[in-house]
């Protein structure tokens, strides 16, 4: 397969990350970046220092209206406000990751498509755009669709666990708590929320846990249709930069141990044919949240921090880095559609 020109539309923490994870692996070249609150000079410092996943290893340099990454790849840097006025086209952007947070719909996303993208992968879950995750329901993609949705972090880590445990047990009904990382739309100090309406999300993201809203769970049963209705949940923001954790109550139809989830899930995890290799992970050993940056798979469950009440009820702990596991899998997301779209 040739590599596919991906176009970036917003460099905050996850249009870096894509472009970072673009670069690590193969098969998806970088080609542009748009954002109009950014010189290109602060752009290419943002890429090379990052306070959680460190220094860029390689070499980032301005040259003329491009980013010059290792000394090779160009990256063409645009400032249009107007997704419909980026000349994604000019550059062989067919792909472009949308992830300014603002165009998330069907209708706003569809303007990159005027600058000649092929396709629009938005990093955020959609009211009305198709939503894939990889490993759950990415092979029910079938090329019709020009704007898609990579789903929220929390959904790619939940999706997996809800996956295995469904197919094996069966799930009757759940609750989800993810304890998760601070994040860029939170404040420093005590203020007024963005968008006004959620009054504790204007508190300390340094000083406080913070109870939150979240439609990860629901967006399960979007992915995996037999679970609608049957999942949902809230987040509590923590104090910490990266990094997050979900914890899935379930009661299942059929009665198990928690020894026979654990041996499902770890199976789901190492087998090398199961669809989930290398999108879930599992380990028994006695971790905490630090040791999984940088980790680029979706969800990593603590088979030592699950607890059981009951043959049917369950507490099913998994960690994943909300940052570059992501990241990482709108990369995946964007080669898969091109295999199906250049089949």
């Amino acid at each position: 397969m040739t590599n596919i020109g991906l176009g970036i539309n917003g460099f905050g923490r996850i249009g870096r990350l894509v472009m970072r994870a673009a670069m690590e692996g193969e098969g998806v070249n970088v080609v542009a970046v748009n954002d109009p609150f950014l010189d290109i000079e602060y752009a290419a410092y943002q890429f090379k220092h990052d306070s959680v996943h460190g220094i860029y290893p390689g070499s980032v340099e301005v040259d003329g209206d491009c980013l010059l990454i290792d000394g090779k790849s160009r990256v063409k840097f645009f400032s249009e406000r107007n997704p419909s006025d980026i000349p994604w086209g000019s550059v062989g952007a067919e792909y472009v990751c949308e992830s300014t947070g603002v165009f998330t719909s069907i209708d706003k996303a569809s303007a990159h498509l005027q600058g000649g993208a092929k396709k629009v992968i938005i990093s955020a879950p959609s009211g009305d755009a198709p939503m894939y995750v990889m490993g759950v329901n990415h092979k029910t993609y079938d090329g019709s669709a020009s704007v898609v949705s990579n789903a929220s972090c929390t959904t790619n880590c939940l999706a997996p666990l809800a996956k295995v445990i469904h197919e094996n047990f069966g799930i009757e009904e759940g609750l989800m708590t993810t304890i998760h990382a601070a994040t860029a739309t939170q404040l420093v100090v005590d203020g007024p929320s963005k968008g006004g309406k959620d009054w504790r999300g204007g508190r300390s993201a340094l000083s406080n846990m913070i109870p939150a809203s979240t439609g990860a769970a629901k967006a399960v049963g979007v992915v995996l249709p037999e679970l609608n209705g049957k999942l949902t949940g809230m987040a509590v923001r923590v104090p910490t930069a990266d990094v997050s954790m979900v914890d899935l109550t379930v009661r299942t139809k059929k009665a198990c141990s928690g020894k026979d989830i654990d041996a499902a899930l770890k199976k789901a995890a190492t087998d090398p044919d199961s669809e989930l290799y290398g999108i879930l992970g599992y380990t028994d050993l006695p971790v905490v949240s630090q040791d999984f940056v940088h980790d680029k798979r979706s969800s990593i469950v603590d088979a030592t921090a699950g607890i059981h009440l009951s043959d049917n009820f369950h507490k099913v702990i998994s960690w994943y880095d909300n940052e570059w596991g992501y990241s990482n899998r709108l990369v995946d997301l964007a080669k898969y559609m091109s295999t199906v779209d250049h089949a």
